[in-house]
């Protein structure tokens, strides 16, 4: 009978273990993911977007009216409007500043997908990933921008 309560805790302690080795896994693939779609704006690194995004990418947000302050929908950002933003970035060296934030926190993975908040210079963006392989991209992206000083905490 300890033979078999023994062999049971085993046998739960690895299957539990192996479960939070490959959640970290999943997370650290969810983070590489958020992280490539930030860099990839901050440094003009198309290669990164195109790691990190879905080419059929549904990317929309609102941006704050700096003299009004009311919020006005920025419209859709496609694949290739941001390849050509990142482009642009790099034809023009106009990089994010070297301290510029860059935060992402993992919300909720599932088995094929997940949904991750970042905080970047230009705001907060709410994304989606689904799971294609071994590899986590980013589908949708629901944003809202400036980040305000009381986003940062």
């Amino acid at each position: 009978m300890r033979i078999v309560v023994i062999v049971g805790f085993l046998f739960i302690s690895i299957v539990g273990h192996a479960q939070a080795v490959m959640n970290n896994k999943e997370e650290e693939g969810v983070k590489k993911a958020c992280m490539n779609y930030i860099e990839g704006f901050y440094e003009g690194d198309a290669s990164k977007l195109e790691a990190a995004l879905k080419p059929s990418l549904y990317k929309n947000g609102y941006w704050k009216n700096k003299e009004t302050g009311a919020y006005a929908a920025a419209g859709q950002m496609t694949y290739e409007k941001a390849l050509a933003y990142a482009n642009n970035v790099a034809a023009k060296k106009e990089f994010a500043k070297e301290d510029a934030v860059k935060v992402v926190e993992v919300l909720d993975i599932s088995n094929h997908i997940a949904a991750a908040k970042v905080k970047a210079w230009w705001g907060i963006d709410y994304m989606l990933l689904s799971k294609e392989g071994d590899v986590w991209i980013i589908e949708q992206v629901l944003w809202e921008g400036p980040l305000e000083k009381s986003h940062l905490n």
